[in-house]
């Protein structure tokens, strides 16, 4: 048919991911529940990807932990690329919901989509909440790159985003570059906190991980590197200025969206 061939030509290879992310295939309402699912296996794949990341995922280690063999998970997903789309859908889970109408703090105009106030709570509740996935399943950022198949609960989570600033008067494609730079924000900070080890001691704070590794680089070396100098150390006395570049990132990108929007109004 016409249409499985143009779905072909845009998937090519990831037809498979197709069919399971969004194939909608019916699960059987009677008889008895089968030992194994696609989400139990999805789910065990998850559990070890968060143990050990997502090098320790393969079809052989799942099927051990379910206590089956190889052969019979692939009658329920073709293979580890497939298993991977569906373990990054999952994990991702469902968008957060849209703030509710007084959330912008602002009797007038409050609940009203396009409104300052509104969207900008609308896109900072929207960052945290991915900010907390990536936190949770830290393999993602390895995994949710390259050319691949965006799940349900993913394409959810961009539809959440681009549908806060749907009324601000940017363009659609304003909207979807506006989303790629949040994100964008948001990828950086997690990877800068999974390079250091999630699992250490000493990663807690990744700024102040950061700030203490400068430091010893730069013992005897202040000359060679003196603005940076200036910088770390000036971080020792401004207790504030530690461990917000999450924060700081993103109040200037919204700053930016505030500040390009209110032009494009006025024009």
């Amino acid at each position: 048919m016409a249409g499985d061939d143009e779905k072909s030509s845009v998937f090519g290879d990831q037809a498979g991911s197709v069919e399971l992310l969004w194939g909608g295939r019916e699960r059987p309402s009677r008889g008895p529940k089968p030992a194994l699912s696609l989400e139990r296996i999805t789910r065990t794949a998850i559990a070890l990807a968060d143990a050990g990341g997502l090098g320790a995922v393969s079809m052989q280690r799942v099927a051990g932990e379910l206590d089956f063999t190889k052969m019979s998970l692939y009658r329920y997903v073709p293979g580890k690329s497939e298993l991977v789309a569906m373990m990054i859908d999952m994990a991702m889970g469902e968008p957060p919901a849209a703030p509710s109408p007084d959330a912008a703090g602002q009797p007038d105009t409050a609940g009203r989509p396009g409104d300052s106030g509104w969207w900008r709570v609308a896109l900072r509740e929207w960052a945290e909440a991915l900010a907390a996935v990536y936190d949770r399943h830290p393999w993602l950022l390895g995994a949710a790159v390259g050319p691949r198949v965006m799940g349900p609960n993913e394409l959810g989570w961009t539809e959440r985003a681009v549908a806060a600033l749907a009324d601000t008067g940017l363009t659609g494609g304003e909207q979807l570059d506006a989303v790629v730079v949040v994100n964008g924000h948001i990828r950086a900070i997690a990877q800068v906190s999974a390079s250091m080890g999630l699992d250490s001691a000493r990663a807690k704070e990744p700024e102040q991980v950061m700030s203490a590794a400068l430091n010893e680089l730069l013992v005897g070396r202040t000359d060679r590197f003196p603005a940076v100098s200036a910088a770390v150390a000036s971080t020792g006395a401004d207790d504030t200025s530690h461990d917000q570049a999450w924060e700081f990132g993103l109040e200037r990108i919204l700053d930016g969206l505030e500040a390009y929007i209110s032009r494009g109004r006025r024009g």
